[in-house]
């Protein structure tokens, strides 16, 4: 036998360990799931007291244990690799002293062979299998089967040559051009050179003010040879492009504290026919939320736009609590005015502030038009004594326009609170988790493109929509491409809103609401596109890194309600929402590869978790709607002045690993032709993650959640930070195969952009290194620019 002293703690672990699952063997098969860890449960206490005292038949009744495990595996998940090592890696592990135990004493020599055979026999055969495994899941990653895809990959085709932009060089929107493609014409950096960048320079854009931690999730603006941000503490800064070297700084806060909130971008403008200062001017907003022209050369606020450059944002929206009401994204800029919404904080009261989208004229500052979807045909400010229209469906998200069409669109969210709808008016459902087209010089609706009716899951639209010409058998059309929370891409027309890809209405799970609430019967699904929510779980996605905390999700799995997308938040049952509600896709959106009609898509399977429970039981609970500080980032959504109060956590074990199997995270190309996959394959390696938030320091790809957007390039390349990982990687846009990838001072989770230098000619690479408090991911205050070398 084993040292005694290790034998006894072996044996005390094993008994320990098969309790546990005996226990919550117990919990799952009274839920109807399945009798595995009531068995192994059995199994494992068995064995721990044959071992505790001494008896050899503990290391057979482990093999058989760990036999009967590497079966069932197999029969739940086949040989897909993650999901037989969560099964048979820890077990492995637990049993390993067995294979040190000496042979039984002479007497019993005659029976020894066959118990050593079996379990030898069974570790042996656990240990080819993980290892078979192991080369799969730690090897380089492959492109996966897209089994969420509605249809067969089609041949990638050469690239055509078409010229889109060639002459450009620059970077003068947040989404490089006013329809947001993300695109650049650049392609100095190719597929052959790539394995060469280089940092060519860093920018810290902190320290921070005193305030919360903010995450910088910019993405720069290039203006000649000059690039624009702004960071989460309400400043704006200049940068040489040639070199990063801080030209100029201007700090945005006017005596209220930084939100912590995020600023994703500024947007640039030239005054027509101007002369002397602010002919060239940087439009920003800040955290109070104000609006402000900068003078581009000097950072100096400009004059007779406003009061000293600055236009408060608050005028007609009553009561806003701090926090309440800010501006994220970086205002669009359409036939001489500044267009944008502004976010609402989530899930805290009926009556929260008004949702209101706004123009604001370029040069003077003064008010353009206002849409308010309580007051459509009112066009200018509330009289004094009113307001705009309360808990209205809010824009957040960036924003785009077609200049020749006059047309500004804007993603909508769900009207506020997330996931209790009864008090909703009829225009609240008309506009919410929309696409909505506006005259960009007057401000009424033309069309609108509704992604979810009577949303309840707070499935807000959260990306820029894509404008692209888009071929199609009837000839090139304009396009508009919207990716969704719920994992549809919906491609529209952006003159009418009308599909040009197939939306049909399909039944959708009903029943178990709320008095009151109220369901439709069908969604709309884009059945003609890839779906990227993933397929639907079943008890044996259920993953974790040990067998306890395995069974722990597989009885929240079944404890919970879940029939599928869109299951209904249901009174005093949880419910599975999948994809949750970071996505499927989120602020990050699309890149499009316009010369070959290439989408790059970054998306998550990170299901979440959601509990609907009455008033009464919230306030026992303790809920309180956000003050300013204290709630901000909590997973209690208390929805006051309603009957109604949720809890939203992500679908996690209680070691904080996602309940579902990886990948988490992934890069999916789309022929926009077909509307067929091309590639698909895990994003982010498993180094920045782990149990409890503790970074393993294990550089596996295994696709983990992220946040951010990518850049395609006429070079034949895609650029991403997408992943907690805190790398930052170039694909080949044609085969998805990753050409490079380099370490960051925090996580990428911004959309980066690319420009040539006018004074080198060099093309750089630029991705904000920020991180994300939200997804413990590393943070920083960096910026920074990869080129060749010279």
């Amino acid at each position: 036998m084993m040292n005694t002293w290790l034998g006894r703690a072996h044996a005390a672990v094993l008994t320990a360990i098969g309790l546990v699952l005996l226990a919550g063997g117990t919990m799952l098969a009274g839920e109807g799931g399945s009798l595995y860890y009531l068995a192994a449960g059995a199994a494992m206490s068995l064995s721990g007291l044959l071992a505790w005292r001494h008896d050899p038949r503990s290391a057979r009744v482990y093999g058989v244990f760990l036999l009967a495990t590497l079966a069932w595996s197999i029969y739940e998940v086949g040989f897909e690799a993650w999901g037989l090592i969560a099964r048979l890696g820890a077990l492995s592990v637990i049993g390993a002293p067995f294979l040190l135990q000496r042979g039984p004493k002479r007497a019993l020599r005659t029976a020894a062979p066959r118990r050593l055979r079996l379990r030898h026999v069974a570790f042996a055969l656990a240990a080819a299998i993980l290892c078979g495994a192991g080369t799969r899941a730690l090897g380089p990653a492959q492109a996966i089967d897209p089994l969420w895809a509605r249809g067969k990959a089609p041949a990638v085709a050469a690239r055509s040559g078409v010229s889109a932009g060639a002459d450009r060089k620059d970077w003068p929107h947040y989404g490089n051009d006013a329809g947001g493609s993300r695109f650049s014409p650049l392609a100095q950096i190719t597929p052959a050179n790539v394995r060469k960048l280089e940092v060519a320079w860093e920018a810290d854009v902190g320290p921070p003010s005193p305030g919360p931690r903010a995450s910088l999730q910019v993405t720069p603006i290039n203006i000649g040879d000059a690039l624009f941000v702004c960071n989460g503490h309400n400043m704006v800064l200049s940068l040489d492009a040639e070199t990063g070297k801080e030209r100029w700084r201007y700090d945005l806060n006017t005596g209220v504290a930084p939100s912590g909130k995020p600023c994703r971008g500024v947007s640039y403008f030239r005054v027509t026919n101007a002369t002397g200062m602010c002919a060239e001017r940087i439009i920003a907003t800040n955290q109070t939320p104000e609006l402000f022209a900068l003078d581009a050369s000097t950072g100096r606020p400009c004059p007779g736009f406003g009061e000293n450059g600055r236009v408060p944002l608050l005028e007609g929206m009553g009561d806003v609590p701090t926090g309440y009401h800010y501006v994220s994204s970086a205002p669009q800029i359409v036939r001489g005015n500044a267009v944008f919404g502004g976010a609402i904080m989530d899930g805290q009261y009926w009556g929260e502030p008004s949702g209101v989208i706004r123009a604001y004229d370029l040069v003077t500052g003064r008010l353009a038009w206002a849409f308010d979807a309580g007051r459509p045909d009112r066009r200018g400010a509330p009289p004094p004594g009113e307001t705009y229209t309360r808990s209205t469906p809010n824009s957040w998200a960036p924003i785009s326009a077609d200049e020749e069409l006059g047309l500004v669109y804007l993603p909508t969210g769900n009207a506020t609170p997330d996931f209790y709808g009864a008090q909703r008016r009829p225009f609240d459902d008309d506009l919410a988790s929309s696409v909505i087209a506006l005259d960009a010089e007057t401000g009424a609706l033309r069309w609108r493109f509704q992604t979810v009716h009577h949303d309840i899951w707070d499935y807000d639209v959260p990306s820029q929509p894509t404008l692209v010409n888009l071929p199609t058998p009837g000839g090139v059309r304009r396009a508009l491409i919207q990716p969704t929370k719920r994992g549809e891409i919906f491609v529209l027309d952006r003159l009418t809103g009308a599909p040009l890809k197939t939306v049909s209405e399909l039944p959708v799970p009903q029943g178990g609401i709320a008095p009151g609430e109220r369901l439709s019967p069908t969604q709309p699904f884009s059945t003609a596109m890839p779906s990227f929510r993933g397929a639907m779980l079943r008890e044996s996605n259920m993953w974790g890194l040990t067998p306890v905390d395995q069974m722990m999700c597989r009885i929240m799995f079944k404890r919970a309600r879940y029939e599928g997308t869109l299951t209904p938040p249901t009174p005093g049952r949880s419910i599975i929402l999948d994809p949750g509600y970071g996505g499927g896709i989120n602020w990050g959106s699309i890149s499009v590869d316009i010369d070959q009609n290439v989408m790059i898509v970054n998306w998550m399977r990170m299901p979440t978790r959601i509990e609907l429970m009455p008033r009464a039981e919230a306030t026992a609970r303790g809920f309180r709607r956000f003050d300013g500080s204290t709630g901000q980032g909590s997973p209690q959504a208390p929805m006051e002045n309603t009957p109604y109060a949720a809890t939203v956590k992500p679908f996690v074990s209680p070691l904080g690993i996602p309940c579902v199997n990886p990948p988490w995270g992934l890069i999916t190309a789309v022929d926009l032709k077909t509307g067929q996959a091309i590639w698909s394959r895990p994003l982010g390696t498993g180094r920045d993650s782990g149990p409890f938030g503790i970074r393993s320091r294990l550089s596996v790809t295994m696709g983990v959640p992220g946040s951010g957007g990518s850049v395609t390039t006429r070079g034949g390349l895609v650029f991403t930070g997408f992943a907690v990982d805190s790398m930052f990687r170039a694909f080949d846009t044609a085969t998805g195969e990753q050409l490079w990838q380099a370490d960051l001072p925090g996580s990428g989770m911004a959309t980066p952009m690319s420009y040539a230098s006018p004074r080198s000619g060099r093309q750089f690479v630029v991705v904000a290194a920020g991180g994300r408090p939200g997804m413990s991911a590393r943070l920083s205050t960096k910026i920074v620019a990869y080129a060749l070398p010279r």
